[in-house]
Formats: C-alpha cells, structure tokens, sequence
C-alpha cells in the first residue's frame, strides 16, 4: 500500500472543480445514507477502546527534513495534526525494505529513506517520533514490511554490501522474483532474523504495538520455481500451497510471541488484502486467515484494507465482492462464525477520496460524495464487530481533494 509521491499532480483540474461545487453545496453531494441491516445505530465516537490509526509510510519519511531540529518540528506538526483530527494513533514504518529506521536497530541495515542518516549520525529518528507521538497522545505501532527488500524506490544495488542480505543471495535465503529480490519464506534462518528483529525493536523502543501489512508470498503463476526448491527438500506430506501457508503461519506465531514477551501489553496485528477469497487462494500471499482467527495465538487485531466504495463494480457493471459492505460482512461472518478473540479494525482509502481512480461507475464513486469514510466508519460501527480503523495514508492529509472528507470524518472521529 503506497503510491508515488507525484500524487499531488493528480487531478488538480478536477479536484478545483470538485471543491467549488463544495462550496455552493456541499449537502448536494453527500452520499446515500448506508445502514447495516438489523443494527441498532452505535454512538459516534467517544469510545476511548476504538482505534483510529493513520499509516506514515517511507514516502512520508523520505520528505521529513535532514537537520535534527527541522525533523524534530516537523514531527511535532506531523503528531498535532494527526490528533487534531480525533486520530489516536500511527502506524508508522520502521522496516519497509528489510532495513530499520532506528538507530538501535542492527538487525538490518539502516534505510536509505532516513533522511538523517547522513546528516546527522548520532541523531535517532525514530526515538523521537515515538516520544513525539506520546506526548501527543497517540499510540505508535511499529510498522514493518516482511520478506520484502526492493521495490518501489529501493533497488539491489541500495543494499550495503556488508549486509547478511548481500551474502545471503547465494545461499538462497533471499529470492529474485520478476525482478525484484524478498526473504525466502520457507528458510529457519530468515524468520530468525524477522524474529530477532521483532524483539531488538521491543527492548529497544517503547513502541505500543508491531503491524505487518500484505507484503507475504508474492503472486506466483503455475510453474515458477521462487522456494519450490526447499519444498521438495523437505519431502512435506502438505501441498506446496498448504506448505506455504505453513511458512507464513510459523512466522506469524512466533512474532506474536516475541512481541508479548518483552511487552504483555503491547499488540501484535496484520494488515492484509480485503477480500477473503484473495488471502484464500492458492497463487499468492498464502495466508491462513482461518487459522489465524481462530485463535488468540497469531494476531491481537486483523486489519483489511478495504479500500473500495459502497458502490464498487466489476468490469460487467454488477455489484463487485469487494464493494465495501459486501467484503465488511465477509469478514465479521468469519469473526462471528469463529467467534474469534481477534479484533477486527478496517483500512479505509483515503488515498482514493476525490480521485478519479477506476471503480466500475460511469463516473467514480470517489468524486461524487465527499463523506465516503465517514459513512464507512458509521457502516462499520453499526455492525457491532469493528473496534478500529486505519486510514491510508499521512501523504494525503494535505491534499486539496480530501479536505472535504478529512473534515466530514473527524465529526465522527472527534
């Protein structure tokens, strides 16, 4: 979950437009009130238990100033501006790439997203975003990507030549896959060092909180090797898909455990795709979400990223599984039909709020109404099942399209 920080060069003709018609109206585009059938209303929102979360990814990182004391104000704006808006909590990346943003932090090595790593040695920026964001009043959840090291942004040659990540290429605990280079699931060694890096961030930060997001098995088509070596090597009686689902479970487990023996207080979650059937299918993330729910051994809190409208459509122009309060029951029958320990929060796409992204309408749902997220959070309180939200992401907070939305959402955030 992220996008390049061109963004704001997007659909500025149309978000002008978009906000003058605000101006003149704004009832006029309020969107269609969307109750959850056989739901009492829920109270707005002074339920001090219910998380409300933004992610700060390596894009937000890679524009906080160089010089310590410029990054240091900047990080207090940031935190004020966030709770500003009823938000009491941020998600912020500490390992995106296989690489660490603290200065405590010697599993992997330091991120080229840091912009202070050069500049200023000595100076810690992630100890003073988790102290900022305290004294702001907001929780911090360690935000960390799994198995991935490039990307967007982040080549092979970005990686030091004296990391484990570059001898290990060799011995087949990291894997090439279209191009782009992860941590192989399947390898002890590899979740001995996510493991590893779990706990030295415990002991070493008071963070309140780990979150993976989807960044497990990339998609796989039939026939491509990536870790099929080590399954034949193992002679497992499970099919590759299962044996996978095993890898990815193992990992999970243990993270769990090792989040909760330095802090029994601290919460561990994952933030995966939105729809089930995504998580359940047998050529990509291989996640066991059953398993998972079932239990308060995997994860504190589960977190889709439903980022879809009520409206969504497929490319027939019928009502898609993913529209919003079609994949949200999907979820809370799982929840209720496992009556699992599991919280259940929801990823809404701030991102998307009037852009003129593709949803299946003629025109998008997304420049229509402007209370898209509010209505979810309404929706998804009604249903009983919810406990939190995160919004995707800090980058937008400033752009002129969502301002609308921001406001419309903090009425029932405040």
């Amino acid at each position: 979950m992220e996008m390049s920080s061109q963004k704001r060069n997007r659909y500025r003709i149309m978000s002008i437009l978009l906000l003058l018609c605000l101006l003149v109206n704004t009832s006029a585009f309020a969107g269609p009130k969307v109750i959850a059938k056989g739901v009492q209303a829920a109270v707005p929102s002074d339920n001090a238990e219910e998380l409300r979360g933004v992610w700060f990814s390596y894009l937000d990182w890679m524009e906080m100033p160089s010089d310590p004391a410029a990054f240091q104000m900047k990080a207090d704006r940031i935190m004020a501006d966030i709770r500003s808006k009823g938000i009491n909590a941020i998600f912020c990346h500490v390992h995106s790439h296989s690489d660490s943003y603290g200065k405590k932090l010697k599993t992997f090595p330091e991120s080229k997203f840091v912009p202070t790593g050069k500049t200023a040695p000595q100076f810690d920026p992630l100890a003073y975003m988790i102290q900022s964001a305290h004294k702001h009043g907001l929780k911090f959840h360690a935000w960390m990507n799994p198995y991935r090291v490039t990307g967007y942004r982040k080549s092979w040659d970005d990686v030091p030549a004296d990391s484990v990540l570059k001898t290990w290429v060799n011995n087949g605990n990291i894997l090439l896959h279209e191009g782009q280079y992860y941590l192989n699931p399947a390898r002890k060694e590899v979740q001995d060092l996510l493991v590893q890096s779990v706990t030295e961030l415990m002991k070493n930060y008071p963070v309140d909180g780990v979150q993976f997001d989807d960044y497990f098995y990339p998609s796989l088509a039939k026939g491509q090797a990536f870790d099929t070596a080590d399954y034949q090597a193992s002679a497992s009686s499970m099919s590759l898909a299962d044996w996978r689902r095993n890898n990815v479970s193992t990992l999970i487990h243990r993270v769990h455990d090792a989040v909760h023996a330095v802090n029994a207080g601290a919460v561990f979650g994952v933030s995966p795709i939105a729809l089930l059937s995504g998580l359940r299918n047998e050529k990509a993330y291989f996640v066991d979400i059953d398993l998972w729910m079932r239990s308060n051994q995997y994860v504190d809190y589960i977190m889709p990223q439903i980022y879809h409208g009520f409206e969504a459509k497929n490319g027939q122009g019928q009502a898609a599984p993913h529209a919003f309060a079609t994949c949200l029951a999907d979820w809370v029958a799982l929840k209720n039909q496992l009556q699992s320990p599991v919280k259940l929060y929801v990823g809404l796409a701030l991102y998307k709020c009037g852009s003129n992204v593709w949803d299946g309408n003629t025109v998008p749902e997304w420049l229509r109404y402007p209370d898209i997220l509010m209505r979810q959070v309404q929706y998804a309180r009604e249903t009983g099942a919810v406990s939190g939200f995160g919004i995707y992401d800090y980058q937008n907070f400033d752009d002129p399209e969502k301002q609308q939305e921001l406001l419309n959402l903090q009425k029932v955030f405040s």
